[in-house]
This record gives structure tokens, C-alpha cells and sequence, in this order.
């Protein structure tokens, strides 16, 4: 009996440790006026140690590179593409491939006109995380960026 009540007692325990779900990129937003008729917008991704997200450009069979998408607006016009710092490129064995990555944290940067008072630019964003052993599924995530 002592065995039963301890065997159910661990897997109470230990249960929610089994499901957890790994989410080892975290997104921030932000927008800074340049002026009065252009802002640019700011995704942060925050990668935990051991992993890393793609570029915005990778080769062809290659993984899902970071790519946005802003809804339309009357308010804001989008000006230029999505910016940002200068990815590492190494061999990726997993694909086979010369690929681009970022570690650690990057900024994605868009740049935007404003045609309306004080807009709130809405999209989603999507990306691929992997480390050394495993790659997650590509995520997409729905963003809304106030300027101020």
C-alpha cells in the first residue's frame, strides 16, 4: 500500500514537469518617434544559451527564415524593409547548409511613415528556434506596437 500511495504521490509530483512546453524565445516591442511624420518600430527577440532563431534570408530547403507581416493602415505606411544586425553564418548541420542565426538577442527594426496621430502597428511575426539537438516547430505570433 505504502508503495501505491508513493508511486501516485511521485507522479503528482513530477507530472507537470513532463508537459512542459519550451519557449526559449521571448518577444518585447517598442517604437521611437524620429520626428513628427516618422517612427521606427523595435522587435527584441531574447534567445536562452544553447539556442538560436534564423534570418530573414536563408537558402532554399533551408529552415523557416524570420519574416513580419503589418497589417494595413491608414495611419502608417510601412518605409523600407526590416532591418537588422549583421546574422552569424556558419554550417548548419541539421539542414546541410550555410545558414544565418542570431544567439542571445537581436533587434529587428522597421522603419515607418505616419500619416495618423499616434498609431498602433499590428502584425505577427514568425520563426524557427533550434539548438544543438532539436528545432521547434516554426511559431507565428501576433504583435501590436503602440508609437507614441
Amino acid at each position: 500500500m505504502k508503495r501505491i500511495i508513493f508511486f501516485v504521490a511521485f507522479l503528482f509530483i513530477s507530472a507537470p514537469s513532463f508537459g512542459q512546453i519550451l519557449k526559449p524565445v521571448k518577444w518585447s516591442y517598442a517604437s521611437k518617434r524620429i520626428n513628427d511624420k516618422e517612427a521606427v518600430l523595435l522587435l527584441k527577440a531574447t534567445i536562452d544559451n544553447g539556442w538560436h532563431i534564423y534570418s530573414q534570408t536563408v537558402p532554399k530547403n533551408g529552415p523557416q527564415p524570420t519574416s513580419f507581416s503589418f497589417l494595413s493602415s491608414k495611419a502608417y505606411q510601412l518605409n523600407g524593409k526590416v532591418q537588422a544586425a549583421k546574422p552569424t553564418v556558419k554550417h548548419d548541420p541539421t539542414f546541410d547548409m550555410e545558414v544565418g542565426y542570431y544567439e542571445k538577442s537581436v533587434v529587428f527594426q522597421q522603419k515607418v511613415k505616419l500619416t495618423g496621430n499616434s498609431p498602433t502597428v499590428k502584425g505577427t511575426l514568425t520563426y524557427m528556434v533550434c539548438n544543438d539537438k532539436q528545432c521547434l516547430p516554426p511559431e507565428e505570433v501576433a504583435f501590436s506596437i503602440p508609437v507614441k
